[in-house]
């Protein structure tokens, strides 16, 4: 962050209700040379295929040439590459890869946006934010339901939160703290930018392209006005009772201590606010249930629901002293993405040399246990580590011309290159 920025920062925090009219300035020389420092040169190229090495090629003059257009208003992105990314449902996943230059301004606006509006979202708000995670929110989740007088949580989802986010109602919203009509215009010129997918052009009045660099702090701006204050200022303030919102990215769940507000929430509340948002529920991922420390008592005849937030199933159980805790394991959803995944890259990769393959094998199950490996979730990470070194085993022998493994012999292979073993890393309670 440059000196000026970390100086709009200050001010956003001092002066929460300042209204910025002139920020244009910022995006400057010095800041977009930052922005391309910053850029992974390993990243998807966009429709001009430029990497970051060809465009260092000619930095100086590129960079000149960038803040000129800026300058006179006449800099255009270009329309983003659609790329499709397939997921373990057999359905796809769609990114906009921009074009290099294009993502040097993105990073450079949303660094200005970003200054103003990270001060204001609540710490209840974990989504794509600096020095915040899934499992800070999860911790969260652990403080609102153990730490207090939770008996109802809403598990919500929204459906295709960032393909439905409305530009105007976009621009209004910042609007409210950005009043540098220039600022806006370029906001919207990433809004119209469009997508560009074999060969036809698309383009609408609303979304946020998921890829797109100043994608996530504009969807967590939308998120913020739409329901997280909506939720502190207006559902809080009316109703009774202890009740809380926990939100990552466009992911979130309520906590409510009495039902009739939890329902009236679920039922009326809720579903009416996202609509004025042209934002709606995805009905079949979106419940109310009883949960939380007397739900064991109430639901004798059947074990009390549970809910899956951020890639764990949550359930109501004790602790080692017969008191009541919120435990967590790997949602079984999640569990099979995973393990489809690893089996898709093995049969994908089996032709590669033993080491590299291992080394890659290490750096999966390390990245899994660094996500799924929090407090009372061994035996799903345990699970995962046997079922992964199964499918290894059958993908190893399977490679052509070489040597079968007996199990002993696999064993010792995955020994001697050091395939790391399931651990807890992060504690729920620190």
């Amino acid at each position: 962050m440059t000196s000026k920025i970390t100086r709009i920062n200050q001010i956003a925090k001092e002066r929460p209700k300042e209204i910025f009219t002139s920020i244009y300035h910022l995006i400057n020389k010095e800041l977009l040379k930052v922005c391309f420092d910053e850029l992974d040169g390993n990243k998807a190229v966009g429709i001009d295929k430029i990497t970051k090495d060809e465009y260092r090629y000619n930095l100086e003059e590129n960079l000149n040439n960038l803040v000129e257009k800026l300058k006179n208003k006449s800099y255009k992105p270009n329309p983003a590459r659609k790329v499709n990314i397939p997921k373990a449902n057999g359905k796809v996943r769609s990114l906009a890869i921009a074009n290099f230059e294009d993502k040097i301004v993105q990073l450079a606006l949303k660094k200005v946006i970003e200054a103003i509006y990270e001060p204001k979202f609540p710490d209840n708000m974990f989504g794509f934010r600096p020095n915040k995670n899934c499992h800070d929110a999860l911790k969260q989740v652990v403080i609102d339901i153990e730490g207090h007088f939770t008996n109802y949580v809403v598990e919500a989802d929204i459906k295709g939160y960032f393909d439905n986010i409305n530009h105007d109602k976009l621009i209004e919203c910042l609007k409210l703290h950005i009043k540098d009509p220039n600022i806006l215009r370029l906001v919207r010129k990433f809004l119209k930018a469009g997508i560009l997918d074999k060969g036809k052009f698309y383009i609408g009045e609303y979304g946020t392209p998921q890829g797109s660099i100043l994608s996530p702090i504009l969807a967590n701006i939308y998120m913020y006005y739409t329901l997280i204050k909506w939720f502190e200022d207006f559902i809080k303030v009316k109703y009774g009772g202890f009740m809380s919102i926990i939100n990552y990215a466009d992911d979130f769940i309520c906590c409510f201590q009495y039902k009739s507000v939890a329902e009236l929430f679920y039922k009326e509340l809720l579903p009416k606010r996202l609509k004025q948002a042209s934002l709606e529920l995805a009905e079949d991922k979106t419940r109310m249930i009883s949960f939380g420390r007397f739900a064991i008592e109430n639901c004798k005849e059947r074990k009390p629901d549970t809910f899956d937030f951020l890639g764990f199933t949550h359930y109501c159980s004790k602790g080692q002293n017969g008191k009541f805790r919120i435990k967590r394991k790997t949602s079984s959803k999640k569990f099979a993405k995973k393990l489809v995944e690893f089996n898709q890259w093995c049969k994908n990769n089996n032709d590669l040399p033993l080491k590299e393959m291992m080394s890659t094998v290490k750096k999966k199950l390390t990245g899994h246990y660094n996500y799924f490996g929090i407090t009372d979730n061994y035996h799903m990470i345990q699970k995962f580590y046997y079922r992964s070194i199964q499918i290894l085993f059958k993908w190893v022998n399977r490679r052509s011309q070489r040597k079968s493994y007996t199990w002993e012999e696999f064993l010792q292979m995955i020994k001697q290159y050091e395939i790391p073993k399931p651990y807890i890393r992060v504690s729920i309670y620190e």
